[in-house]
């Protein structure tokens, strides 16, 4: 089963590092977050990833064509131009990378890979900056179960702020960031029928505009609700904090070993 991933954004409110490369190759704990997403659905046995590139697409490409040559021992034979590589450390991944143009809208960049997807089973989409402990294989059996042609994960964003828990005048503890007003909202990881595709008109359509409208005035879009941990990397202090999150060693949407 295929995994879309949307990796071509420009990344405006992260500028400090996105206008060296594109969002999701910024890295967290050493590694883009794009990986740490892609870790995360292998750890569910989806391995065969599509990725929709757009800024600074080469730089994805030449991450992972080189891949395997960052993450081995080799020697290098000068005399033959060879290369021997030692203790490689593959990960069990097919990885296509499409250039979907660089003003193309989410929409329109789904629609351009749709020759890549199997025309008979459903595929994941998710954005390229995002993580979360999301249950990929529960969210699998949820969409097959209720039949229709689409499912998104349904998360409640993080507070701005902390929060105090007052009792007759007294902080009784401070609880640092706790979740919004209880609004749900998309949080990506959505697994779609391919006839969702047909609902995009082009390059500058905007999946969560009309087709994701049209899907819900049809009854065609069902929500998971996703209580766990997730985080969207908009700018450097979501970035930063998911930096020492990951340094603690308790980053919660690692469940791989």
């Amino acid at each position: 089963m295929k995994v879309v991933l949307l990796a071509g954004g420009l990344g405006t409110r992260i500028s400090e590092e996105s206008h060296l490369k594109p969002k999701p190759m910024i890295e967290i704990g050493g590694r883009p977050i794009l990986w740490h997403i892609m870790k995360l659905f292998s750890h569910y046995g989806f391995n065969d990833f599509i990725v929709c590139l757009g800024y600074k697409g080469y730089v994805v490409k030449e991450y992972f064509a080189n891949y395997v040559l960052h993450n081995a021992d080799l020697t290098v034979d000068l005399a033959k131009g060879a290369l021997e590589y030692h203790a490689t450390n593959h990960e069990p991944w097919r990885v296509t990378l499409v250039d979907t143009g660089a003003e193309t809208m989410t929409g329109g960049r789904l629609k351009r890979v749709a020759q890549y997807l199997n025309p008979d089973e459903p595929f994941f989409l998710t954005y390229g900056d995002g993580v979360a402990d999301i249950d990929i294989g529960a969210l699998l059996a949820f969409h097959q179960a209720h039949g229709k042609e689409a499912t998104v994960s349904a998360v409640s964003p993080p507070g701005r702020f902390g929060a105090l828990e007052i009792v007759e005048g007294a902080v009784q503890r401070f609880i640092e960031k706790p979740p919004g007003d209880n609004g749900l909202i998309n949080g990506g990881f959505f697994v779609l029928q391919p006839e969702v595709v047909g609902r995009i008109a082009g390059d500058a359509t905007v999946f969560e505009a009309e087709p994701l409208e049209s899907l819900a005035r049809d009854g065609q879009l069902m929500a998971r609700p996703h209580d766990g941990f997730w985080a969207a990397m908009d700018t450097l202090r979501d970035k930063n904090h998911l930096e020492a999150l990951w340094a603690s060693g308790k980053a919660p949407w690692r469940l791989w070993k």
